[in-house]
This record gives structure tokens, C-alpha cells and sequence, in this order.
């Protein structure tokens, strides 16, 4: 009796149980076997602008693997104040501290800018783990990675100015949704660079005048990226190194 031969889809040619698209970096890095145990488990959802994942302290129920959009991780104070640690998009995952073992995280993870994803519920993920050694290792490097964005970011807010850092902003949101067009407002802005709304459109208008940006109300869209990185702090040239060895 003949066998059949198993036909392995090229990775950026993956789908989910719905059969759109996947365009997660990590899924797509990881090999077909260990991708095939996972699918069934795999949610499809749209991110919507504003939308909260998971809410600082609360515990964890998640995972999300962004296909597109962007996912700010803040830092939320007892007083309300918030402002941004981290960022993911479609080269990561969010909900890292429960594949450590946390139930909880101090984090809350919002959707900055709307797109799709798929999550899967974190305990599922931590039992497959221990059959998905490449994932496993991806999942660990990525989450060292996001460790030092989030110190260099750290840095950046308490030691650069606003204008350097709105820079650095853009250009790492640009990296992770591939437009130079960004739907953010400046009210949002300010609450991520943990500034106030006046500073950021101070800070915009100088970026505009100088023809990096133009911003239109509820956008931001970059027309001179070379000029932005020459504003930008050191602190974009340190995130993107070490992001590229992912």
C-alpha cells in the first residue's frame, strides 16, 4: 500500500482554523509540527484601538500573537498616571509573565493601534511547551529582548526630551506596522511617553515644521525617516540592535 507524502505548507504561507492569513513573526519562525499542535488552540480576534487585554494585576487568562496593530505594555500608578514601557507588534507575544509561571502581571496590555490577532489561553500554551522546544526557545529570547526594550525605554523617559523621544516612538511603531501612516492622537501619545498633551504637540509641530511628519487629527505619518532617526535618541539605535538578532 503506497503512503502518502504530508504536504508542508511554506511558513508565510500558514493559516489559522479560520484559513486567513498568519503573519506573526513567531508563529511563522517556529517548525511546522510544533505550528500544527498549536492551530486548533488559536483564536482568531480583531484588536480594536484602545481595546484593554489584560488590565495591571488582574491575572492572566492570555497569550496574544499579533498578526498587526500595535500592543503598548504600561506601567499603571496607584494615582492613575500611566505611561509606556514597552511595545509589541507582530515580531512578539504579550502575556510573557505567565509562560514564567505568574499568574498576575503589573502591566496593562492595551491596544495602541487596531489590527488582528490570534491568542490562545496561557495555561494550553504552558502545556505544549514542554513538546514545542523551538517555540519555547523563541518565547525566551523574545522576552529578554522585550526586558531590555523596556530598560532602555525606562532610560529614555527620565533622562531624554520629549521631541527625542515622540522620535523614537514613531519609528519603533513604524518598524513594527510597516506604514509610514500611524492613527495615534496626541492625547494618547502623551499618556505612553508619560508627558502632558501640550508637550507632545509641542514636540509634534517642531517634527512637522521641519517636514518629518505631517499630522492630521487622530494620524501621524512619516515623510522624511532618515530626518527622524537623526532627531531620535541614541536610545532607537540600542532597541533596533539587539530587536534584529530575534
Amino acid at each position: 500500500m503506497a503512503h502518502q507524502t504530508v504536504q508542508f505548507l511554506p511558513p508565510e504561507e500558514r493559516t489559522d482554523a479560520t484559513n486567513k492569513r498568519v503573519k506573526n513573526k513567531t508563529l511563522l519562525s517556529i517548525p511546522e509540527n510544533e505550528f500544527c499542535a498549536l492551530r486548533p488552540h488559536l483564536e482568531l480576534l480583531e484588536l480594536d484601538s484602545h481595546q484593554i487585554l489584560h488590565e495591571a494585576h488582574d491575572v492572566l487568562h492570555y497569550a496574544y500573537f499579533p498578526n498587526n496593530g500595535l500592543i503598548s505594555l504600561v506601567v499603571v500608578l496607584a494615582d492613575g498616571k500611566t505611561v509606556e514601557a514597552g511595545i509589541v507588534g507582530k515580531e512578539g507575544v504579550v502575556g510573557l509573565p505567565a509562560l514564567a509561571g505568574l499568574s498576575r502581571s503589573p502591566l496593562r496590555e492595551v491596544v495602541q493601534i487596531s489590527g488582528d490577532g490570534l491568542r490562545m489561553s496561557v495555561s494550553t500554551l504552558r502545556e505544549m511547551l514542554a513538546a514545542a522546544p523551538q517555540l519555547r526557545n523563541h518565547l525566551e529570547r523574545f522576552s529578554v529582548l522585550l526586558g531590555l526594550q523596556m530598560a532602555q525605554t525606562a532610560g529614555c523617559n527620565r533622562l531624554h526630551d520629549v521631541e527625542q523621544r515622540l522620535a523614537r516612538w514613531l519609528l519603533m511603531a513604524q518598524d513594527r506596522v510597516s506604514t509610514p501612516t500611524l492613527p495615534i492622537t496626541h492625547d494618547f501619545l502623551a499618556t505612553m511617553l508619560g508627558t502632558d498633551r501640550p508637550s507632545v504637540s509641542l514636540a509634534a509641530g517642531e517634527l512637522q515644521k521641519a517636514k518629518v511628519i505631517e499630522y492630521n487629527r487622530g494620524s501621524v505619518k512619516i515623510v522624511n525617516r532618515p530626518e527622524l532617526e537623526r532627531i531620535s535618541c541614541e536610545c532607537y539605535g540600542v532597541i533596533q540592535r539587539y530587536t534584529g538578532e530575534l
